[in-house]
């Protein structure tokens, strides 16, 4: 096979969650993404690697309809069942055609971004955070949610911050209350970019050990990510980016530890330090 093809192992029986194909993105004359395909299924956790600007982050915002790619589709679980709004239906979206506010809609609705910059309302608590999504878009009942987000709040030991203002919280623990607005959403797929690379290093631990629980628990996650000794310890599949391409992918401890691909050796020895 192919060390850029994508590969079914180890969750080859699990039922598919996403697929992306030929994804295209330019911003004006730079092309940032040049066909990128991905598969991922259910309990499956894959890490993007790459240097800056290789492409990383467009593809976990096209996979979430922050990005609008310029070609290439997205399909979530059964195509087939249709393009219903709903988690519970089948969504493809191609990009080559356009694609309205509805859709977009429908693809945010299957997947949760956790930010680099934790991207918290500043004007609202904790609570309020994490509860706005589940109450204003998915229009569940108050109760239920507000009882849900407490319950993931003690889980990742901030239960006694839910009257707080971000402003009041360290770094992690804003990122923590990120993974927590997410977890809230019910979402299908979680999508991680960079979370720890706003941290300060001693930061940086307690909430790589929420997103290694979430992977241990069985969630389906896209991360993109400079830790590379995290990747090993949690991804699946590991997939290196370089100039918009998939240069390499496979299981996490191949790419990382004995990676093909010349430019990825480089790229792993160069952040040998961090594996």
């Amino acid at each position: 096979m192919s060390p850029t093809e994508p590969s079914n192992a180890p969750h080859g029986n699990s039922a598919l969650v996403l697929s992306a194909r030929d994804l295209a993105k330019a911003f004006g004359s730079n092309k940032v993404l040049r066909g990128i395909d991905i598969d991922v299924r259910r309990g499956q956790v894959v890490a993007l690697i790459g240097p800056s600007g290789s492409g990383k982050t467009t593809v976990l915002r096209s996979l979430n309809g922050l990005e609008v790619p310029d070609a290439g589709t997205v399909t979530f679980g059964d195509a087939d069942a249709g393009t219903v709004r709903g988690s519970g239906a089948g969504l493809t979206l191609d990009f080559a055609s356009t694609v309205g506010k509805r859709e977009i809609a429908a693809l945010r609705d299957r997947s949760a971004m956790v930010f680099q910059h934790y991207n918290l309302f500043p004007h609202m608590t904790v609570l309020k955070n994490i509860i706005e999504g589940p109450l204003q878009v998915q229009k569940r009942p108050r109760a239920e949610v507000v009882a849900e987000a407490e319950r993931l709040l003690a889980r990742v030991g901030l239960a006694d911050k839910r009257d707080a203002y971000p402003f009041e919280l360290s770094g992690g623990q804003q990122q923590r209350v990120g993974i927590v607005r997410a977890l809230a959403l019910k979402p299908q797929l979680l999508l991680f970019d960079e979370p720890t690379s706003a941290l300060d290093p001693e930061l940086v631990g307690e909430v790589l050990g929420v997103i290694k629980e979430l992977a241990d628990e069985g969630w389906t996650m896209v991360i993109v990510t400079h830790e590379l000794a995290f990747a090993r310890q949690v991804a699946d599949e590991v997939i290196f980016m370089d100039g918009g391409v998939v240069v390499e992918r496979g299981p996490a401890a191949e790419v990382l530890r004995e990676p093909r691909e010349e430019r990825t050796k480089q790229f792993v020895k160069r952040l040998q330090h961090d594996v």
